[in-house]
């Protein structure tokens, strides 16, 4: 008999439920959060699982990787499904999800997830380390006007590089203001110092890779958008065409059909919000800054021109996310003119 099991996963403990292929509960038990321990319990001669359900979240990787190693056959579920389905319990608990994921994977009603591999989850964990200490610094700069504000002190329109300078010009002469200040100086400039110790390591890892730097032969993607590309997507075959990642980045509109009605809203912004931003902003620079003329800029002049600049912004970001799959998939460079290129689908 098949057995099928359902993980809730919390940061101390783990939930487990396991069922046989007829529903019947086969036992419930909580499990300290590490794969050792779930693997002592799911590894069982007792259980002939064909499936466990594990949903996406903080650990999920950690989890997915430890089990899968051991041979179980692991499935990262949607958290959004999963929500979902879990709704038409009346109460909510860990035992309760387990038992709900469990019969999920049962009933085979779920949606898989792709769990990335070590390297993009390091080169993820990169990124996210270096946004976070940009906005941190750009925080203490901002509290930083504020305060000086209060006392009629205006920084004005200044560089990062020249910031702090300004500042000490302005709370010269001001020894009690300064002595508040220079702290608030100092948390900045070690943070922009180990800002930019990040971003040298991410540009050593884009010179050393050559999909990065063959995604950086289109205008307007540099190396953190073409390194934020390659570790969200991690494998491109997984996509059955390149058409379908703009879905999975949240770059398409929704679509809302009911009898007669039938209405196209806003992108779905699902997905990567990081990855979703830099491709608006590559597309930005690729609209405004790249002077240098391509069928790609000519195709977003015209969207805008019919549509307007905003939705030509968005289109062209859902179009460079499918390009740079192709390229990616193809092991081939941008072409600057149309000729030298067949029509890509968006």
């Amino acid at each position: 008999m098949k057995h099928y099991a359902g993980l809730d996963v919390s940061v101390k403990e783990t939930a487990v439920c396991i069922v046989n292929e007829t529903g019947e509960i086969c036992r419930e038990v909580k499990v300290v959060s590490h794969p050792d321990d779930l693997t002592a319990v799911l590894k069982d001669s007792a259980w002939n699982f064909d499936r466990i359900g594990l949903e996406a979240g903080p650990l999920s990787q950690w989890l997915f990787e430890g089990l899968a190693k051991a041979g179980l056959p692991l499935i990262c579920i949607e958290t959004r499904h999963t929500k979902a389905f879990l709704k038409a319990q009346p109460n909510k608990s860990d035992r309760i999800d387990a038992r709900g994921i469990a019969q999920m994977m049962r009933v085979n009603l779920f949606r898989p997830v792709h769990v990335k591999t070590m390297t993009s989850q390091k080169r993820r964990a990169l990124l996210t380390a270096r946004k976070l200490l940009q906005e941190k610094a750009i925080a203490i700069e901002n509290d930083i006007r504020g305060l000086l504000r209060n006392f009629g002190l205006k920084v004005g329109m200044v560089g990062a590089v020249k910031f702090e300078q300004r500042i000490r010009e302005l709370v010269d002469g001001m020894p009690d203001l300064a002595e508040i200040i220079e702290p608030l100086l100092d948390a900045r400039s070690k943070l922009r110092r180990n800002s930019a110790a990040l971003h040298r390591k991410l540009l050593v890892i884009v010179r050393n890779d050559q999909v990065c730097r063959r995604l950086m032969s289109i205008p307007g993607v540099g190396p953190v958008v073409a390194l934020a590309y390659t570790a969200t997507i991690d494998i491109p075959a997984r996509f059955r065409n390149s058409k379908a990642v703009g879905p999975i980045l949240g770059l398409t509109p929704v679509l809302h059909e009911s009898g007669e009605s039938r209405r196209i809203g806003r992108i779905s912004l699902c997905g990567d919000g990081m990855m979703r931003t830099l491709l608006y902003e590559a597309a930005q620079v690729l609209l405004t800054n790249v002077r240098k003329w391509s069928w790609l800029k000519a195709w977003a002049m015209n969207v805008a021109k019919r549509r307007g600049r905003q939705k030509a912004v968005v289109a062209l970001a859902r179009r460079l996310a499918v390009i740079m799959h192709r390229m990616w998939s193809d092991g081939t460079q941008f072409r600057w003119t149309r000729k030298e290129i067949m029509p890509v689908a968006v």
